[in-house]
């Protein structure tokens, strides 16, 4: 595990992820709910994007589904690129709750790396719960939305307050792949940084 923030700063997640220590968690993007959020195709690109490098890297992805039922399962892009037995249902808003994640792919894990929706939402309270649960917990704030945009920005504004990593999908990956020069470094760039 990465080192801890020395005493007295504001609490929150290492200063670096790292793909051994990571799993990468896609909240909540699902068919009849994408529709609605604003630039909802940008963050399936973009949750999509993240998933091709995690799984470059070998960094566990998993998903999570609220109330399927109404609002149908994963977007077919995404539910496409996961293993199978990836993808948690819940109806509380945190995915922290009620065991949805047992099971899931990286359990055990610290690192927990968030995207999807809606921010302020099921994204905020999965991570407050996750960070309270003892994780590192980072939101990529180019791959989280919510309908309203003003609610994202509240939600990362809050999250950056109460100590979780709010990063972008480049941060991660680049902090994942740690150094250059390496035939991952080379598949990731030519695959996902041009």
């Amino acid at each position: 595990m990465s080192d801890r923030l020395h005493a007295g700063a504001v609490p929150g997640p290492a200063a670096l992820l790292r793909a051994a220590s990571s799993r990468l968690l896609i909240v909540d993007v699902q068919q009849r709910l994408v529709p609605a959020i604003h630039d909802g195709e940008r963050i399936v690109d973009a949750c999509a994007w993240l998933v091709g490098v995690a799984q470059q890297l070998s960094v566990p992805v998993a998903a999570t589904e609220q109330y399927p039922r109404g609002l149908g399962p994963t977007v077919e892009r995404l539910r496409a690129l996961l293993p199978p037995r990836a993808v948690g249902s819940k109806t509380a808003f945190s995915c922290a709750e009620g065991g949805c994640l047992d099971g899931l792919p990286g359990t055990g894990r610290g690192q927990v790396v968030i995207a999807g929706i809606e921010a302020h939402v099921c994204v905020l309270q999965s991570a407050l719960g996750l960070a309270a649960a003892g994780h590192e917990v980072f939101v990529v704030a180019d791959a989280v939305g919510s309908r309203d945009p003003a609610n994202r920005s509240l939600a990362l504004e809050r999250l950056r307050q109460a100590g979780v990593g709010v990063v972008s999908r480049e941060m991660v990956a680049f902090e994942w792949l740690h150094e250059a020069g390496d035939d991952r470094f080379r598949d990731v760039s030519r695959n996902f940084l041009r």
